[in-house]
């Protein structure tokens, strides 16, 4: 895992932060993106699984035509729960990519030690597969529950907030800043102040 990367993911997040003397903390977080944050995080999980099939099979981490399938399914499902098929098409994306990440950044690991983990390995297509098939259907409806929340200007300080909470390590916590770095609507520019 290149450190230079995970530098450069860290700060797009901690340039959202407030100082710690700010007097003006954000708002909780809206319980909507905890869980919408909490099944991320589970989908990040499985990419460890996932990872450990293609080190045991040899198989590229990229899969265009799996890719291809779940975005798919992800914009037919999305008038079900009343999002633009855009932003399902965007939102899976950035889950698929921060999938990847997890699996490069392990494979690498392993590459390196000469061996992976001796964990149990779940078949990819029987077991995996359906897992993620099942948690998209979630991410999607928590997505729906979310959205009211995306153009909060406390969107981004909530989610610097969250992540240090669900990061397992530096690999999955630079996953999850890949995952959830679309999840809040661009913020208007603020205006220049008039001079007097």
């Amino acid at each position: 895992m290149s450190t230079a990367l995970l530098s450069l993911a860290v700060a797009g997040v901690s340039a959202f932060a407030k100082p710690l003397d700010d007097p003006h903390p954000p708002p909780p977080s809206p319980e909507p993106l905890k869980h919408l944050l909490s099944m991320i995080n589970e989908r990040l999980e499985i990419a460890d699984l996932v990872a450990l099939t293609k080190w045991d099979s040899a198989q590229p981490v990229q899969d265009s035509d799996r890719e291809s399938t779940v975005i798919t399914d992800a914009k037919r499902q999305a008038a079900s729960y009343a999002i633009a098929k855009n932003e399902a098409g965007q939102m899976m994306a950035a889950q698929i990519e921060a999938n990847k990440l997890v699996q490069y950044g392990l494979l690498s690991t392993w590459h390196s030690d000469g061996k992976a983990p001796l964990t149990k390995r779940p078949d990819l297509k029987n077991q995996i597969r359906p897992r993620l098939d099942a948690l998209q259907t979630g991410l999607l409806q928590q997505y729906a529950e979310f959205i009211p929340f995306r153009a909060d200007p406390a969107c981004p300080l909530w989610i610097n907030q969250e992540l240090p909470q669900l990061a397992k390590d530096e690999l999955h916590e630079m996953a999850l800043i890949r995952a959830t770095g679309e999840l809040c609507a661009p913020q208007p520019p603020a205006k220049p102040a008039v001079p007097h």
